[in-house]
């Protein structure tokens, strides 16, 4: 597949736009991961514990799924992807972008329905309260959370409810702000986001409700000669960073060979 080329200067710059260090990055190597931005907070405890346990450090860069992908087609300098999806990394593999065999999943995400105010969400009636003005959720074109939030709503029978009531964002880490400041008095979010916060109200969507939010990480070609691109996906399924994501409240599911993409 022929990508259109993107001046490294520009992609660097756009690459570094969003990242963050993990720790010093002392390490004698140092990985450049794209990270969906529901795996945000993990990601960094994910990184950091890489970087005690090997000594190779993780650049991190965050975004929607959908935005981080097409910076890859532009040929931005990432070495593993870390998808809110199984489409995307399934894309790279197939379009040449990635390692074959690579891909495994590493995360399984839960949906929920939040607000900041206490007592507000209850259950799945919040969504028909005839006072709602904004619902927010992430760009379902873009972000397999958004997409999931409408797969809830039809299958309550409140699509047009949210589809009228909606404010998007980018990604979930916006929908959550539209949330958090007012903008928005629910919100579809990742349990990820709000699992350790003992304010507002929030409602685990049943899983039934949505196709399953399979979290894969695939290994790209620009990481293909780095051995710590190589340390930091194997590192994922380690025992200390599926720790890290159950306090996340992420579900894991049992290893399958690498390539299988998971169960």
């Amino acid at each position: 597949m022929t990508r259109p080329a993107v001046p490294s200067a520009i992609l660097m710059a756009h690459l570094l736009a969003g990242a963050a260090f993990a720790g010093t990055l002392a390490g004698s190597n140092t990985v450049t991961v794209a990270v969906a931005a529901n795996f945000t907070a993990a990601a960094r405890e994910i990184a950091a514990a890489f970087e005690d346990a090997t000594g190779d450090g993780a650049l991190l860069s965050f975004g929607s799924t959908g935005q981080l992908y097409a910076q890859i087609l532009q040929g931005a300098p990432f070495e593993v992807f870390l998808a809110a999806d199984e489409a995307r990394p399934e894309l790279a593999e197939r379009d040449g972008l990635a390692v074959p065999g690579s891909r495994r999943t590493y995360a399984v995400g839960r949906l929920v329905l939040f607000s900041a105010e206490a007592g507000r969400v209850t259950g799945p009636d919040a969504l028909r309260d005839p006072g709602l003005r904004r619902i927010a959720l992430a760009n379902p074109a873009l972000a397999p959370y958004g997409r999931a939030a409408l797969e809830a709503s039809r299958a309550l029978g409140v699509e047009d409810v949210v589809r009228g009531r909606q404010v998007i964002g980018t990604n979930v880490s916006q929908a959550h702000q539209f949330v958090r400041t007012g903008n928005a008095e629910l919100g579809f979010l990742a349990l990820s986001q709000v699992v350790r916060s003992t304010e507002g109200s929030r409602w685990l969507v049943p899983e039934h409700l949505h196709a399953p939010i399979r979290q894969q990480a695939v290994l790209l070609e620009a990481g293909r000669e780095n051995s710590a691109a190589a340390r930091f996906l194997e590192f994922l399924g380690s025992v200390a960073a599926r720790e890290v994501l159950r306090r996340h409240g992420y579900r894991t599911e049992p290893a399958a060979p690498p390539g299988s993409g998971g169960p």
